[in-house]
């Protein structure tokens, strides 16, 4: 496999051809914004902590039956990936209301949501990810009817694999945005990432974050600690011998 040209810089991540034309190489990057990239920050190794810990949950859902885009995980920090057709749609999955949820809504701070609430955003950044529902997607053309229920059941899935896997590590997964893109063959599959950059996670214990709302609150010190933490939990020990972080 040899790293080619770039086709994407995005604000964390860079996407870059290969020699294979159905194949991408993601290099997860050592950056770290918020409100919609206005403050950045590099912070040591966090590329490599996200590169694996998502490396590990796609596999974790491929093994529930989750088609994902992961191939192998080729360095700490980049990913082997099939290539896709992204789809503008960030659909994110709310376990317990918090963030923009309750700012915008009368619902108070740490309410349970069973079930849980599905939420799909256009993702542009020049219209600051603006909520979607099923009619504006099939105005703007975006998917069409059965396209849309695809991807809020496989978000639906995808919730209940991770909820019981997280929980496993003494960790609540509060709420999480996904992306999902079409392969060659027209088939939605699973794609970007899966980190402590695009979940809430909550030590079950002591509700303590571990994860990037810490940066969006100005404890960027406390950064790297969470993602580690996340790390040390999901990552076995015959895994970790593997990598250099």
């Amino acid at each position: 496999m040899t790293k080619k040209d770039l086709i994407n810089s995005g604000k964390v991540k860079s996407v870059f051809t290969t020699d294979n034309d159905d194949e991408v190489l993601i290099e997860f990057r050592d950056d770290m914004t918020a409100g919609d990239g206005e403050r950045k920050e590099v912070m040591s190794k966090k590329g490599s902590y996200n590169a694996v810990i998502s490396s590990k949950i796609f596999k974790v859902l491929e093994d529930g039956g989750v088609k994902t885009q992961f191939i192998n995980l080729i360095k700490t920090n980049e990913i082997l990936a099939t290539k896709l057709e992204m789809i503008p749609i960030e659909v994110i999955i709310r376990n317990i209301a918090t963030g923009s949820l309750v700012r915008t809504y009368p619902i108070e701070d740490g309410t349970p949501l069973n079930p849980p609430i599905v939420q799909m955003d256009f993702k542009d950044d020049e219209f600051h990810d603006p909520m979607l529902n099923d009619s504006i997607i099939k105005a703007l053309g975006i998917a069409t009817q059965e396209e849309i229920d695809t991807l809020k059941d496989l978000a639906f899935k995808v919730n209940d694999i991770l909820k019981e896997f997280f929980d496993d590590a003494g960790i609540i997964l509060v709420d999480f945005k996904i992306e999902f893109g079409k392969d060659k063959d027209g088939n939605i599959v699973l794609g970007d990432e899966i980190s402590p950059d695009s979940c809430r996670l909550w030590d079950k214990e002591t509700f303590e974050m571990l994860d990037k709302e810490l940066f969006r609150k100005g404890e960027d010190d406390k950064v790297m600690e969470a993602y580690v933490e996340v790390y040390n939990r999901i990552i076995p020990d015959e895994d970790k011998a593997k990598f250099d972080l």
